[in-house]
């Protein structure tokens, strides 16, 4: 039997198994870890790798497989994004290394899947050019993807460019037209004799770049991509005959090395991109040709056909929007139609 307590003053409580040493709130500084940047995620796994950006990386270096550390389970990583690495980041197979810390993101591209969806996406991380894919023909250009993923480039603070494709079906004057007025280059990519994309006017944009290229499934993109980076591999695929539409033939995001410097990052086809998370001011902004006649709106102007006192329709009649005034005006109103 044990010792009997009869005063409270001699109670003594025993320690804890794990002692009452107090949990420290220090932090590893992981001053010792490997910068690397991720090139693709899968179902908890992250490949990575090695450099401070991929602008610069090198496409001769080891690919790492990563997990993610514990403190970082609610941080989302995406593509583009730059890290640090600890454990084994030798990069051969059969290791893992484990990624502890995420820098601030410079620029970050998202999209929702409408423009009601309050949650968003984010595409890649980091990138300083959009390559938007388009094709004149088969199918045709969806204008107003086009419009969206310009507004979504600019108000990301990316530079925005639109690739043409099968021009050698029909002519890239009308893509050319529409966004005349507008910051957006436009470059050619038709096939050339054996029935391959040509890539001499796009490769100076990408060449020590981070790039990420979109577009709907059926333009021409993992083609292009597999012209850019010889073995990539991206499987291609036909369009539908019955809906006019292509499969998706990439399923997920990948970053690829260029051999002449710089990376690219190939997205699935998506068939929406929605711009839920863009304040309406910013869509007006991004439309450089209409912007300027805002200032002569009444204040709180919603810039709606049956808007009082909206100056846009007298700024395009005199001509100052240029020939693509009207169709630029009207995909205006149909974006914050849609966020409204």
């Amino acid at each position: 039997m044990g010792r009997v307590i009869t005063r409270e003053e001699d109670y003594r409580p025993r320690p804890g198994r794990r002692g009452s040493r107090p949990r420290t709130k220090r932090r590893p500084d992981y001053a010792d870890a490997v910068p690397g940047v991720v090139v693709s995620v899968d179902r908890g796994r992250f490949r990575v790798v090695p450099g401070t950006d991929l602008a610069t990386a090198s496409a001769e270096a080891p690919v790492l497989t990563c997990v993610r550390a514990s403190h970082l389970r609610k941080r989302s990583i995406v593509p583009g994004d730059r890290v640090t690495m600890t454990g084994d980041t030798s990069g051969d197979d059969g290791t893992l290394a484990r990624i502890v810390t995420v820098a601030e993101r410079t620029t970050v591209l998202r999209r929702s899947s409408d423009d009601t969806d309050p949650t968003e996406r984010v595409v890649v991380a980091n990138a300083d050019t959009l390559v938007v894919v388009t094709a004149t023909a088969d199918p045709e250009p969806s204008w107003g993807f086009l419009d969206r993923t310009a507004v979504a480039a600019f108000d990301a603070g990316i530079r925005p460019l639109i690739a043409v494709t099968k021009t050698d079906l029909v002519s890239a004057a009308e893509v050319r037209d529409r966004f005349a007025d507008v910051d957006v280059r436009i470059v050619e990519c038709g096939f050339d004799e054996e029935g391959q994309p040509r890539i001499d006017a796009l490769l100076p944009h990408l060449v020590d770049r981070q790039s990420v290229l979109l577009g709907h499934s059926g333009v021409g993109k993992s083609t292009l991509i597999n012209r850019l980076v010889p073995g990539a591999d991206r499987a291609t695929g036909e369009v539908s005959g019955a809906t006019g539409t292509g499969r998706h033939t990439s399923s997920s995001t990948w970053a690829l090395p260029l051999a002449q410097g710089g990376w690219v990052m190939d997205t699935p086809g998506v068939r929406s991109f929605g711009l839920a998370h863009v304040d309406p001011d910013s869509v007006v902004a991004s439309f450089e040709e209409l912007a300027p006649a805002t200032a002569q709106c009444p204040r709180g102007c919603t810039h709606a056909v049956d808007a009082v006192g909206c100056a846009l329709d007298a700024w395009v009649a005199d001509g100052h929007a240029g020939a693509s005034g009207v169709r630029r005006l009207d995909s205006l109103r149909r974006l914050l139609g849609n966020l409204a």
